[in-house]
């Protein structure tokens, strides 16, 4: 391209994201709703797959908004769709809505005091990795853009999906199940985005990865057969506890010998060991369960035919018996290149050019991944830590958002959603 085209473009996109520009009035107007809602969301907060009043209370504002709502899909999810003025192509945005057995130990006056039972055990629930504040980030998102249709070009689907922490044993649930009831289709969806708020990452600030930004988890179990024995003679017997032991420490040679970490990080972590009734009986058998984050498809692979290897060619030296079983969970987080490249702009503009960064790779897990799979997408993480505070761990009973951050994600989802329909 010669040089005085190149400027003619530019300068031409430059208009054009002016004229995609939301006022800031609007902003300023929607702020204080979006926090009113995460605080009553966090305050009553919904584990995987039972999100139901939350999902009533999101579909009550989008259909006071005028847009077209779907509910029930994927057991709770709720789905909007909104027409601009204008025909083109079709944004996808998604909002994760569920929270997790944790029990709240932050005081705070919305706290939450909810508790029910898991697994068989009793259990608060908290929204402690920041869903509420996505839920509430995408209805504000909603109601922009929905008072701004004579900007769009194209059609925006608002995707507010539950059990991305995973169903309960048993059920189906997740982006999996919402793709499966075709929630990417009618109308087809072109491009999806999403954003993560992070405690570790300071309020007004983006971060975002091209590629493997997050990592493919897979869930495995592993069951040893042993024989059972007296305590004190261990010899008559084979011990599926030292088994284990053997395995665990095997696979960490994977990790140091087999994987190569200069091209992407690896993990295998064992998270639960079930053996033995008596402190004077070697068991007849043990059970382990874990999982395996990986951000190369090939190294995953890699990793999982040793794993297999391993669990039964070390319980068979030792004279055992042992099976592995693998539950995808999520795959990688992979952000198309190009389209980053194309939204990368925007973020820039809407947060500044210097509060917009490069991560590195996470080893976490994200089942947006799984629409990154069907269409082109782009997930990037929102600062949510006070900027003269300590960043809390997600997951935790001490989780905290700042909710100073959750305006940016306002505007960077709304802006992101225009600049991609109107400058196609």
């Amino acid at each position: 391209m010669k040089l005085h085209q190149l400027l003619i473009a530019i300068l031409m996109g430059g208009s054009c994201y002016a004229q995609n520009s939301i006022p800031l009035e609007d902003f300023k107007n929607i702020e204080e709703k979006v926090i009113e809602w995460r605080r009553d969301i966090h305050e009553n907060p919904e584990l995987s797959n039972r999100e139901f009043n939350t999902a009533k209370k999101i579909a009550a504002h989008l259909n006071s908004l005028g847009i077209e709502t779907k509910t029930g899909i994927a057991k709770t999810g709720v789905v909007g769709i909104l027409k601009g003025d204008q025909p083109g192509k079709v944004v996808a945005l998604r909002a994760d809505i569920d929270a997790l057995p944790v029990k709240e130990k932050n005081d705070l006056p919305f706290k939450s005091v909810v508790e029910t039972e898991f697994l068989g055990s009793k259990t608060g629930v908290m929204h402690a990795c920041g869903h509420d504040t996505h839920t509430a980030i995408l209805m504000g998102v909603a109601e922009i853009l929905s008072e701004n249709k004579d900007k769009i070009r194209g059609t925006v689907k608002f995707i507010f999906q539950p059990a991305e922490e995973g169903p309960p044993p048993g059920e189906e649930g997740g982006a999996k199940l919402m793709i499966k009831e075709g929630v990417l289709e009618n109308p087809e969806v072109d491009a999806i985005f999403g954003l993560h708020i992070n405690a570790a990452t300071p309020v007004g600030t983006i971060k975002y990865k091209p590629e493997g930004m997050m990592a493919a988890v897979e869930r495995f179990v592993i069951k040893v057969e042993g024989t059972q024995a007296h305590g004190s003679a261990p010899w008559s017997g084979i011990d599926p506890i030292m088994i284990s032991a053997k395995i665990i420490d095997g696979f960490q040679t994977i990790i140091s010998r087999n994987a190569d970490l200069t091209e992407s990080a690896a993990v295998i972590t064992v998270g639960k060991i079930s053996s033995g009734v008596r402190y004077n009986i070697i068991p007849e058998t043990a059970e382990m369960i874990g999982t395996v984050r990986t951000l190369d498809p090939a190294n995953k692979e890699l990793i999982i035919r040793r794993m297999k290897e391993m669990t039964a060619g070390i319980a068979s030296a030792y004279g055992g018996k042992a099976s592995i079983e693998f539950q995808n969970n999520t795959a990688i987080t992979f952000n198309d290149p190009s389209l980053t490249g194309q939204m990368l702009p925007t973020l820039k503009s809407v947060a500044g050019e210097d509060n917009v960064s490069l991560m590195k790779a996470t080893t976490g897990g994200e089942d947006f991944s799984f629409y990154q799979q069907n269409v082109p997408g782009f997930y990037f993480f929102l600062g949510g830590m006070p900027v003269d505070g300590e960043a809390t761990r997600h997951h935790t009973p001490g989780f905290f958002i700042d909710e100073s951050g959750m305006l940016l994600g306002v505007k960077a989802m709304t802006q992101i959603t225009l600049d991609y329909l109107n400058n196609q």
